[in-house]
């Protein structure tokens, strides 16, 4: 930028003499006083001679181009074009913006395994995945496990299928080794599975257990006879709290990832959040009826931990999102589907649902727009359970067409890294980048 006493043009006294070009002026000498700038041993042109005297000098008597003093002589240059493939920010009207990158979410499943006997029951939850990298399937009367780092299979234990029993929910405790087993004869079984042997039996519950939730050496669990439990296995009579608020089968149970609160779903189109007062008390925090179908499918977000999604069934087909500390609903998405399940993106504010009637498909939405970033299909029926691997990066869905499909939906972990790298360098730039 010209400083002021660079102007072209501009009245300028330097020490007692402004001294224009001789050849400009005819070689008259001006002697400037700093008081008043006139030239020396002579009375002060007229205004108007004076303008046509300084433009003639400016000009080289060229008046016409004196005229226009701060005209450009040229064309002025060309605009420097940044490389398209090198840069990764364009400048405009003073603001910088950064080039969007898609992440590529591949379309096909890594894997697929058969699941025979897989119960086409809304209500259940039959799927879960350790944090040691195991994953545990009811199939019928039995728990399978399967061990994703070596490919292993096993069965861990089995009910009496002649007394009508199966297996109607599993939830894998924190340490990896735990893990909850809901039966269709109300009973729950503690099993630790690195010793294949059943440690507990909780009874409490006069009819299925559809839906159980770790936190910590707490277990909540729920089923159809509309009862939520609470349990404390440490100790021997386990059943610490009975919370009644709901007047169906309650399908959908979760601890919040602080273990401050509980979001628990029925078959009575109710979702309802519980904290430890309310616990107590047993009453609830929030009551929220504004999804019309059953709330099976409910996930709280990782790094908001007071932002739930829920999911609604096919009279609903919505995904709703709350804020569990004041009950207000945030937003609400129609799927055009019955919404199974849902999982929250670790690594990017993104999740993922799991659909039944109509589409059977699998959704990637950006949060919060709720854009659609891609749709994942290959199951030929209701897509009713999903996990996620400890590392966040892979999931498993379940569906009632007996397979088990495994999808690479949240990225690579290398990839992952790599495009965390490039965020921390694109914030260092944008602090270096002086925007005026």
């Amino acid at each position: 930028m010209l400083s002021p006493s660079n102007n072209v043009g501009s009245k300028a006294c330097q020490g007692d003499r402004f001294i224009p070009k001789r050849s400009a002026m005819n070689n008259s000498n001006f002697n400037m006083t700093n008081e008043n700038c006139a030239p020396n041993g002579m009375d002060s042109p007229s205004k108007d001679l004076y303008k046509k005297m300084a433009r003639a000098a400016l000009s080289n008597g060229n008046e016409e181009l004196g005229a226009k003093i701060l005209a450009f002589k040229n064309k002025p240059p060309a605009p420097v074009a940044f490389e398209k493939d090198n840069s990764m920010y364009t400048q405009n009207s003073g603001k910088v913006v950064s080039r969007k990158q898609y992440r590529h979410i591949p379309q096909a499943p890594e894997r697929i395994l058969d699941a025979p006997d897989l119960l086409d029951d809304y209500y259940l939850n039959l799927l879960d995945w350790s944090s040691k990298n195991v994953v545990a399937i009811a199939l019928g009367a039995s728990l399978y496990l399967w061990n994703a780092s070596s490919g292993d299979v096993s069965e861990l234990m089995s009910v009496n299928a002649d007394a009508d029993d199966a297996v109607t929910s599993v939830q894998w405790g924190a340490d990896g080794k735990h893990i909850a087993i809901g039966t269709n004869n109300s009973e729950v079984q503690i099993w630790d599975c690195e010793a294949s042997k059943q440690v507990r039996s909780l009874k409490g519950h006069a009819a299925r257990v559809s839906a159980m939730s770790w936190n910590n050496h707490m277990l909540a669990t729920a089923g159809r006879d509309t009862n939520i439990l609470m349990h404390d296995v440490r100790i021997r009579d386990h059943m610490t709290a009975r919370l009644e608020a709901h007047e169906q089968e309650v399908c959908g149970l979760k601890w919040s990832p602080n273990g401050q609160q509980l979001a628990s779903g029925g078959n009575d189109n109710m979702l309802h959040i519980w904290d430890m007062n309310s616990i107590s008390n047993g009453t609830y925090l929030h009551r929220l009826d504004q999804h019309q179908a059953a709330v099976k499918a409910l996930a709280w977000c990782p790094w908001s931990g007071n932002l739930l999604a829920s999911g609604g069934g096919t009279a609903d087909r919505t995904i709703k999102f709350w804020n569990t500390h004041t009950g207000a609903m945030l937003n609400s998405i129609d799927t055009h589907s019955q919404v199974c399940a849902l999982q929250w993106n670790r690594h990017e504010r993104e999740i993922l649902s799991s659909h039944g009637f109509s589409q059977n498909q699998l959704c990637v939405w950006k949060y919060p727009s709720m854009a659609k970033m891609a749709e994942l299909t290959g199951h030929t029926a209701r897509v009713l359970h999903m996990a996620q691997s400890p590392d966040g990066y892979s999931v498993v869905s379940a569906a009632a067409d007996e397979t088990l499909r495994f999808w690479n939906v949240f990225g690579q972990p290398e990839v992952v890294a790599a495009r965390e790298r490039s965020r921390t360098s694109e914030k260092s730039v944008l602090k270096s980048i002086n925007i005026r």
